[in-house]
């Protein structure tokens, strides 16, 4: 079981706002706060010590979009900044950088070059990280709109060999309903991510503290975080309350 697992707030931003998506789909959105630089604050007033940020946006087209609210948002805190969403390139992910992001996520570069995902992990290590997304087990790209035929063990197994040492992964069916994690292929993934040395953080479903305490509970060495975003805001626990929860497994009265 996994000695720590961090909670990863989320803050997904298109058009300029804070918004999630119900099971990736662009035409399914709720909006929660106009600037997403309100909802960091809040993450991280409430105990968050890194916040998970994916640019919507950029994601679709293929090129950083929100860069600029991205460095609002580094300026306005003091944790690390995880940034997803459109970084499909070095020239992408230095941008990233330059904005102030931490981490850098690679999601279709990260499948459709993995060569380019390998090099950037020589170059800044750990700062590297590659999203591996599904559908009914095979991955998806291009901001969840194209399926592959490609099993996500396999893109795992693939990434770890290339240097990678910490994933996201997010099984899209579940994402933003609020009706638990995909638990079902979460064995096969953790023992992927284990077998590779790497690290992973899971995305997708969380809708409680139980649903917390179901992750801990399954966990292995490998999970080492767990992204929440819609539960947050629609104030189902507190980050609080989730950084319990993760650190100790207790299932708590929701």
């Amino acid at each position: 079981m996994s000695a720590a697992i961090r909670l990863y707030p989320a803050i997904d931003i298109r058009d300029g706002r804070a918004v999630r998506l119900l099971r990736g789909d662009y035409d399914r959105e709720t909006a929660y706060d106009a600037d997403p630089v309100d909802a960091a604050r809040r993450w991280v007033d409430g105990g968050a010590s890194i916040v998970h940020v994916v640019d919507l946006d950029g994601a679709r087209a293929g090129t950083p979009a929100n860069l600029a609210v991205v460095a609002r948002i580094a300026a306005a805190v003091d944790v690390p900044v995880q940034l997803g969403g459109g970084l499909r390139d070095r020239a992408g992910v230095e941008a990233a950088f330059a904005a102030g992001a931490e981490r850098a996520v690679l999601g279709t570069a990260a499948q459709r070059d993995p060569g380019l995902a390998g090099e950037l992990a020589g170059a800044y290590g750990e700062r590297i990280v590659a999203s591996v997304d599904a559908r009914a087990g095979r991955v998806a790209v291009a901001g969840w709109e194209e399926a592959t035929d490609t099993a996500v063990e396999d893109a795992i197994a693939d990434l770890g060999a290339r240097g990678i040492r910490r994933l996201v992964f997010t099984p899209v069916e579940v994402d933003g309903t609020l009706a638990g994690p995909g638990l079902d292929r979460l064995g096969a993934v953790l023992d992927a991510c284990e077998a590779g040395g790497a690290e992973l953080i899971y995305s997708g479903g969380v809708g409680s503290l139980a649903d917390l305490a179901a992750l801990r509970r399954a966990a292995t060495g490998a999970l080492g975080g767990v992204i929440v975003g819609r539960a947050l805001y629609e104030r189902r626990f507190s980050v609080a309350e989730a950084i319990d929860a993760l650190r100790d497994g207790a299932e708590r009265k929701d």
